[in-house]
């Protein structure tokens, strides 16, 4: 929870950084019910499968499950819904152009709540191979060796 900036995230899809390259990220509004925001705010929210599309000059976002407020009544809604994005004319227009490119794809990144309103960072993403997978969590796994190293040493005085 970030309290210097005002952000408090509600929810992050760690799975998209593992299976996309991050080329570039956009700050959206997202378009809510009433009991849908209660339930953000309490983090029953899921980005595990979701992505946004671009349909008709207006952006999207797919397959986002917001679980249904304990406390609500008839009026709670579907989690699974598809939700509008905020975005300015200008930033949906290059990313119409951008993902039309081969293998671009717009994906969630995290919800979280900015001065009070929900916002979704979408990142603009290019799958990676299984091979790029594997060298990552090589690289990953090289660092933790290495820190280990380091703090056994700092523990022995050296």
């Amino acid at each position: 929870m970030k309290k210097e900036s005002g952000e408090r995230v509600a929810a992050e899809n760690r799975k998209a950084r593992h299976d996309y390259h991050i080329l570039e990220t956009y700050e959206a509004g997202i378009a809510l019910r009433g009991t849908e925001v209660k339930s953000i705010r309490a983090g029953k929210v899921n980005l595990k499968d979701s992505f946004a599309r671009i349909e008709g000059g207006e952006v999207f976002v797919y397959q986002m499950h917001i679980s249904p407020y304990e406390y609500g009544n008839r009026e709670n809604h579907d989690p699974l819904r598809t939700r509008k994005l905020l975005l300015h004319k200008s930033e949906i227009a290059r990313l119409v152009g951008k993902t039309q490119e081969k293998g671009l794809t717009l994906v969630p990144l995290r919800v979280y709540f900015k001065r009070g309103l929900a916002k979704v960072e979408l990142a603009l993403a290019k799958g990676k191979k299984l091979y790029d997978k594997r060298h990552a969590e090589a690289e990953r796994e090289a660092r933790r060796e290495v820190e280990r190293a380091l703090k056994s040493e700092e523990r022995q005085g050296y």
